[in-house]
């Protein structure tokens, strides 16, 4: 959510901000808001001015008929200000809520993620030894470590079981992650993953259309988290933290659910994109001029995880038309995948600036005692089902087995993954 004096002093950075990230505002304008907004503030005072009136008069004595008659005609004229207030805050708090973040000044104008920027690629095309390369999925069914038929069975499409080597292979992630992000600080948090309506949206996805992407538990009236941003950000909702205590690092790991409504026929076969997967999240509260600080900090770790991993990938810088809401800035990493012969995406990371902190009421009080928003920030380390995914078909070996990436062994207690005797 934006700051309201920032709208009206900047009104044409909020405007472009919502040409570049294509947000439809609905037929209402920013001109709009702030003309009722401005409204707002006069019926409120109009409010006020008519209650001091009424305190004078209430003061003036009981049996005076002249102030009697004034003290029912003030009353009058707020019952009928009272709904025309409440209306006009409604509808000013949906606009302001669908507002985007501002990017910043750097982040690369672009309708699509056609045009994203590519800022580096790390170990090139990857080739392997040799010419008949599996796909994960031909290689997951030949060694018995996954299972999408059985899954369909008892859930459905977009299912998986994850099975022998290859599930030990995503706890040795687990601990690999847990054991790389501890030198920076970070906490680990296994957080709740159903939500309450207000919290679901308070990271400010859900007016870009995710809401159509969340489960949604009416009996309970709770969310199914669709990543452990959203509880872990929401964990400090309406608090006041200490200064002392920025940056505060989270790594968090829980499942995800997402619907895929608007994956109609994409990655159908396997388990690329799923309704249904774990997942470790990072997220920083930082003071506003640390923020950009902490996102390169972020970035750096993913890439010091892929780089331990010897995966190959490249690091892209999110243009507006693709940065979703809430972010300022964002930065995506994709993976070789051989199969394909293309990148897909496994990492992104942002900077939600206080976006997310005006939504959630997440503030600090800084050194001169003045209240203040924090910045949030999110990345992720691994979304563990892509990341095996990646390993799988860059680690195959010709005859069908997979290595494990020998950062890794020390975790799963063997080197190769291989067809049973």
């Amino acid at each position: 959510m934006l700051d309201i004096k920032f709208i009206r002093e900047n009104p044409d950075k909020v405007k472009e901000a919502c040409k570049n990230k294509n947000v439809d505002l609905s037929g209402l304008s920013v001109d709009w808001f702030i003309d009722s907004e401005k409204e707002k503030r006069t019926i409120q005072a109009e409010i006020e001015n008519l209650r001091a009136e009424q305190n004078r008069i209430s003061r003036g004595g009981k049996d005076n008929e002249s102030l009697i008659s004034q003290a029912k005609e003030l009353k009058e004229r707020i019952k009928n200000l009272e709904p025309k207030l409440s209306l006009l805050e409604a509808e000013l708090k949906n606009f302001l809520l669908s507002l985007p973040n501002i990017p910043f000044d750097d982040v690369p104008v672009g309708k699509d993620d056609s045009e994203n920027k590519v800022l580096r690629k790390v170990s090139g095309a990857f080739k392997l030894p040799f010419t008949q390369v599996k796909d994960y999925m031909e290689l997951g069914e030949d060694l018995d470590i996954i299972d999408t038929k059985r899954a369909a069975k008892v859930s459905g499409s977009r299912f998986g079981y994850i099975k022998g080597g290859l599930a030990q292979l995503e706890f040795a992630l687990m601990q690999f992650v847990m054991d790389v992000v501890k030198k920076e600080n970070f906490v680990a948090v296994i957080p709740p993953v159903m939500l309450k309506d207000e919290i679901a949206r308070g990271t400010g996805y859900f007016e870009a259309g995710d809401e159509k992407e969340a489960y949604f538990l009416p009996d309970d009236k709770l969310y199914l988290a669709g990543t452990a941003e959203q509880p872990l950000v929401a964990m400090h909702a309406d608090e006041v933290l200490e200064v002392k205590e920025l940056p505060l690092r989270y790594l968090g790991f829980s499942t995800a659910f997402r619907r895929e409504a608007g994956s109609y026929g994409k990655d159908t076969r396997g388990i690329l994109r799923v309704h249904q997967f774990d997942k470790l999240e990072m997220v920083i509260f930082s003071k506003p001029e640390n923020s950009r600080k902490e996102h390169e900090l972020l970035l750096s770790i993913e890439e010091r995880m892929m780089k331990l991993l010897k995966l190959p990938y490249q690091v892209l810088d999110i243009c507006t038309g693709d940065l979703g809401r809430p972010a300022a800035k964002k930065y995506d990493i994709e993976t070789w995948l051989p199969s394909e012969k293309k990148y897909r995406e496994t990492h992104s990371s942002s900077n939600c600036t206080d976006f997310q902190a005006r939504r959630l009421n997440i503030r600090y009080k800084d050194e001169s005692g003045k209240m203040q928003f924090v910045h949030t920030l999110n990345g992720t380390a691994f979304a563990i089902g892509r990341i095996l995914i990646m390993i799988m078909e860059n680690y195959q070996q010709k005859d069908g087995s997979i290595k494990v990436p020998k950062v890794l062994q020390k975790y799963t207690g063997f080197k190769i993954i291989k067809h049973k005797a």
